[in-house]
């Protein structure tokens, strides 16, 4: 059965509120899961929330959701900055892609500036918090009701 959002995280999102609480928060990855259900509920939509420290496994993921998902909003975490084989996996998804970060990666280090995944999105929630998940999963949904 085909799920409407893909949420993706990747490396080191496991330890949210535990990692540097000074830019992350004290929020934990099951606290993002706990608001992305939430916010699709209200809209009638269903979540599938995965996190993996691999590259690999997100890119296999990128694969399946041609074929289970609707959209993917997905915080790539550093293999924003690195990752031209997850930017190329994303590409070949036809559905709305929306990437998150939890801090303001402009007002970071420089490297953190250029994101690859970028490229590919529909669009980029970044500086928001945890809350930026939640604003990409609603946007999602209003989307997928314009779509039906």
């Amino acid at each position: 059965m085909a799920t409407d959002i893909l949420v993706l995280n990747g490396p080191n999102l496991n330890l949210l509120g535990k990692r540097q609480p000074e830019i992350y928060g004290h929020a934990t990855l099951a606290d993002v899961e706990r608001g992305c259900r939430s916010v699709a509920r209200e809209y009638g939509f269903t979540i599938d929330f995965r996190h993996s420290n691999s590259e690999a496994q997100l890119i296999d993921w990128v694969h399946e959701a041609r074929e289970q998902h609707r959209s993917i909003v997905i915080n790539p975490a550093g293999y924003s900055h690195t990752s031209i084989a997850l930017m190329d996996a994303l590409s070949a998804f036809s559905g709305p892609i929306i990437e998150v970060h939890i801090s303001n990666i402009h007002r970071r280090e420089a490297f953190r500036h250029l994101s690859y995944v970028s490229k590919v999105a529909s669009g980029v929630i970044c500086g928001l918090g945890i809350n930026g998940y939640s604003l990409a999963v609603h946007h999602l949904a209003c989307h997928l009701n314009k779509q039906a």
